[in-house]
């Protein structure tokens, strides 16, 4: 198993800089920045990464082919490709469709629009001269004038038509999932493929008191409830009535900054199912339960830990050695 790292860019790059140089040193595998208007660019952190690391391989977790043309992600992701020495990897999914709304952006088509993002890309990363219409995208004899070499491409995927079209045209995925029960789901509607990186990014904190674990991820696991599918909701016994409560606390953390009332609204039993929180040796635990399952990349998500440098360094010490060992 391999680890990987998701940073979001909603703090300064030197920060960045800094989480995903510890992150290296500690023995992460990959370092995933995700990808959304509001925050950071993402291709701009990627390209200060490619400086200030050496090893890990650096990608989107994920973009999105909505509000960035398939041509244009395929120029930055080659530049990332080229100015690391071969390290970049691109994430891509359909976006969120709530934060694609709020710039004026139509998610339409969404399984068909990566596929063909896809084409594009790798045809354009390849050198080919492009020509393609689509139902989504259209190019007309486009080419980089440039060649980075070969950059690996991970599909975002949650449902099950996207978790197949990531084993058709992906050289891995990237599942949001946290419980067993949910990444057997999406592992079960995967394609056998050789050589295919069968990555899982989970809400996640870790430290050597369990209740501080578990009291940290509360924030992020109500972000989870309020825009989770009705259906792993339901999977998990978590009903109409708690949903609904979650997002009034969530709301109101807002619009009043109730954050500890948020943080009540959000039952522990609910942070085990959403999130891998805990000590050590109850994530190491959670994480093998994944690795039987067919996960190949395991990605430490947010929140990670109440103070993240020292959850990273925790991370590498006690973490990723004993499942390594174990393998």
């Amino acid at each position: 198993m391999e680890f990987g790292i998701e940073i979001l860019p909603n703090v300064k790059a030197y920060e960045i800089e800094y989480y995903a140089k510890l992150a290296e040193d500690s023995g992460f595998d990959y370092v995933w920045i995700t990808d959304h208007y509001n925050n950071r660019n993402a291709f701009v952190i990627l390209s200060a990464l490619a400086k200030s690391t050496q090893k890990v391989k650096i990608g989107t977790g994920v973009t999105n082919p909505f509000h960035v043309n398939p041509a244009v992600i395929a120029s930055a992701i080659a530049t990332v490709n080229e100015m690391s020495g071969g390290r970049a990897v691109l994430g891509i999914g359909a976006g969120d469709k709530f934060t694609l709304e709020r710039i004026g952006v139509e998610r339409r088509v969404p399984t068909k629009a990566v596929k063909e993002a896809v084409e594009i890309i790798r045809g354009l990363l390849r050198g080919d001269v492009v020509d393609f219409k689509g139902e989504v995208f259209r190019v007309d004899k486009a080419k980089l004038s440039f060649k980075s070499g070969d950059v690996p491409i991970y599909v975002g995927a949650q449902g099950p038509k996207m978790l197949k079209l990531a084993s058709r045209i992906g050289d891995g995925v990237l599942i949001n999932a946290s419980h067993p029960k949910d990444v057997e789901f999406a592992v079960n509607n995967l394609e056998p493929k050789d050589d295919f990186d069968v990555a899982v990014c989970s809400a996640f904190s870790v430290d050597s008191n369990r209740d501080v674990a578990i009291q940290n991820a509360k924030v992020v696991v109500a972000f989870i409830v309020s825009s989770c599918p009705k259906e792993v909701l339901e999977r998990h016994g978590i009903d109409e009535e708690i949903t609904e409560n979650i997002r009034r606390a969530l709301n109101d953390a807002f619009a009043k900054g109730n954050w500890k009332e948020l943080e009540k609204a959000v039952s522990d039993e609910i942070v085990e199912v959403l999130s891998i929180s805990g000590t050590p040796e109850d994530v190491v635990e959670r994480i093998e339960e994944l690795k039987r399952l067919g996960v190949t990349q395991f990605v430490v998500g947010s929140p990670i830990g109440r103070d993240k440098a020292k959850a990273i360094k925790l991370i590498g010490k006690e973490i990723i050695p004993n499942l390594r060992e174990g393998s």
